[in-house]
């Protein structure tokens, strides 16, 4: 695989003049990477834009996917989803997009109203109906559920090190019993187009706690609802997770396995942190982690019961 060179502000900043003939004076725009989930290979270009790089040949394909799907699913949903001014290569065989920039802050700086969460369920509830078929013959792959007996048992050993770290009660998953993990198994016919990645940075919020905007299309799926569910836990804690899910019509079983996953992953996700001792990453992991154990009243597995299906992963 070939290694991309690191961009630089240099390099940066001459491909957007290059694309902005208009909109940067003699010297350009300002540009400088977005440090949250980007790395260098996201920079903030003025107050409208911003451009995404791809590090590799893989995220290449995956970007020039998204560009397209973007496109198609724009009218199934009530949010923005960023529109590409511009797109090509920044350097052989590596892609970019300049992006039109969706206003507001993020989930991890706003929190979401109750109108925010009606707004979610509004994005649950247009990926429901995006047509599947039509999702994949644009290169969307199918994913096949995960197993929560699987990513239970891994969890239960995660939580000993947080133990160990006093970060984390592991008496907290007996909750998650070897039954329960398998009642709470995704069903067949569920499968959806999935956004697969809804964290908090990747939803665009305003000061009023109205959720405007999706970004980053790149991991979407066709497959299992309950990982958008798990990713809203994440981003915006358990109830309001659990409530837009059920404003979009969404029963007990995929809400209790979006939250389920979430507090799986979010052990998982701390304790290899942890055991690394990445520091700089802990403060959010906590908060993650927080958020998706906050408590629910839907926690009651007596109410489970079979629901119809009608498409299968």
């Amino acid at each position: 695989m070939t290694q991309a060179p690191t961009p630089t502000v240099d390099t940066v900043r001459r491909l957007v003049s290059s694309l902005l003939k208009d909109g940067g004076g003699t010297s350009g725009p300002e540009v400088r990477p977005v440090t949250e989930g980007g790395g260098h290979w996201t920079w903030s270009v003025g107050a409208r834009h911003v451009l995404r790089l791809a590090p590799d040949r893989e995220a290449a394909l995956r970007r020039r996917r998204e560009l397209r799907l973007r496109d198609f699913v724009r009218p199934y949903l009530p949010l923005a989803v960023p529109t590409s001014v511009a797109h090509g290569e920044w350097a052989p065989g590596l892609s970019y997009t300049l992006d039109t920039k969706v206003p507001g802050g993020t989930a991890e700086e706003h929190d979401v109203s109750a109108v925010g969460e009606a707004d979610l369920a509004g994005l649950l509830t247009g990926l429901r109906e995006v047509p599947v078929r039509q999702a994949e013959a644009l290169g969307v792959p199918r994913t096949a559920p995960r197993s929560l007996e699987s990513l239970r048992r891994a969890a239960e050993k995660a939580a000993h090190v947080l133990a160990d770290a006093d970060e984390f009660d592991p008496v907290r998953l007996h909750q998650l019993s070897a039954p329960a993990a398998v009642q709470l198994a995704a069903q067949p016919g569920t499968a959806v187009l999935v956004h697969h990645g809804l964290k908090g940075e990747r939803l665009v919020v305003s000061a009023d706690g109205r959720v405007r905007g999706v970004l980053d299309w790149t991991d979407a799926a066709v497959g299992d609802p309950a990982e958008d569910i798990a990713g809203l836990a994440v981003a915006v804690g358990s109830p309001a997770a659990v409530r837009a899910a059920t404003l979009a019509g969404y029963g007990a079983r995929p809400c209790l396995r979006g939250l389920w996953l979430a507090r799986c992953d979010t052990v998982l996700h701390l304790a290899e942190h942890v055991g690394h001792r990445d520091t700089a990453a802990l403060p959010l992991l906590r908060i993650q982690l927080r958020r998706a154990w906050e408590p629910i009243l839907l926690e009651r597995l007596t109410e489970l019961r079979e629901e119809p299906t009608d498409e299968g992963f």
